[in-house]
């Protein structure tokens, strides 16, 4: 792996120094040439993924692990190939297919952007930023990703781990702020190459950087292309300046929502409320299917109030409604 040699010049980072600095140029072709050989063979990034694919991709990965992903993306893409095809279906499906993914809005919102798309686009996901980010459910990252890895567009990209790679390689900084700043997207508008191409590489080479070696926790940086540059490293690894607080999940309202969406994604037909909010006296039956989820649901032991706050949770949210006197996933 080659060593940055010293020279002028990343964008200029305030109050810390940057460590050996490198012309942007060689900086860019150390990132690109090791993502040439260190990259995942993720099946959004083949060059015949349709561009409803790459915004299935992006909206599922915000927030969920690659591995989680990846199977549940391959039967959305089986079942659904193209917007039209899961605009037809009861929002409810696309909630039910979510499977366990986690934050299942998500899911109502691609299911709301494949009707956007249909009804506005003719079934085509637009290709430019400013129509990208009308679509529910997507925001000035997804837009910025879907234009630039789907349609070769130079977009300025930035998620959690390009921010992380940034962060340390320029600033010094152990961790980027706890909330993206007007100053990071400046400088990694600073940092993308020109050209279409370029960019597309750089953005992505990037966050596959902050992925497998520029880690939030246990950085590989004996592995990094671009350690000599390193304003972190320079600096002795400095500390973050905050902690990251970690999201509980055991006993939490999240939690219990979660065991609640299971049973409906389980059923057949709607589910008698009190089934939900108070746990059956014979749990022995597979009435419907929804035995198992609900046996799980009710050994969390939660709290009366807290069982009756994710139902209404759900209701709010548009993940269920009623029914025939029952709970069922969106018709």
């Amino acid at each position: 792996m080659k060593a940055l040699a010293d020279s002028p010049a990343l964008p200029a980072a305030p109050a810390v120094p940057l460590a050996p600095a490198v012309p942007l140029a060689r900086l860019h072709a150390a990132v690109a040439d090791w993502f040439e050989d260190a990259a995942r063979d993720l099946p959004w990034r083949a060059a015949d993924c349709s561009a409803w694919g790459v915004l299935v991709s992006e909206i599922m990965l915000q927030q969920t692990p690659v591995v989680r992903v990846l199977p549940v993306w391959a039967e959305w893409l089986r079942r659904w190939p193209a917007p039209a095809d899961l605009a037809r279906e009861p929002a409810g499906e696309a909630v039910r297919s979510w499977g366990r993914l986690g934050y299942p809005r998500r899911a109502l919102r691609l299911h709301a952007a494949a009707v956007a798309i249909v009804d506005n686009h003719g079934g085509q996901v637009p290709g430019r930023y400013p129509e990208l980010l009308e679509l529910p459910g997507v925001g000035a990252y997804t837009a910025a990703a879907v234009a630039a890895f789907a349609f070769g567009r130079r977009e300025t990209v930035v998620d959690t781990n390009i921010r992380r790679v940034h962060a340390r390689l320029v600033t010094g900084a152990a961790l980027p702020a706890p909330a993206l700043t007007a100053g990071e997207m400046k400088l990694a508008a600073q940092l993308l190459p020109d050209g279409d191409a370029a960019s597309v590489r750089w953005n992505a080479a990037v966050m596959e950087l902050g992925a497998l070696v520029c880690t939030a926790r246990a950085p590989k940086c004996g592995e990094c292309p671009v350690r000599d540059a390193c304003a972190w490293l320079a600096a002795g690894e400095p500390p973050p300046s905050y902690t990251p607080k970690g999201q509980a999940w055991h006993g939490t309202d999240r939690q219990v929502r979660g065991a609640v969406l299971a049973v409906l994604r389980s059923a057949e037909s709607p589910v008698a409320r009190e089934l939900l909010e108070r746990a059956p006296v014979d749990l022995g039956f597979e009435a419907d299917g929804i035995g198992v989820p609900l046996a799980a649901l009710h050994r969390l032991n939660s709290a009366p109030e807290q069982l009756e706050r994710a139902v209404a949770g759900l209701l709010s949210d548009g993940l269920a409604e009623l029914h025939n006197g029952g709970l069922r996933l969106p018709g």
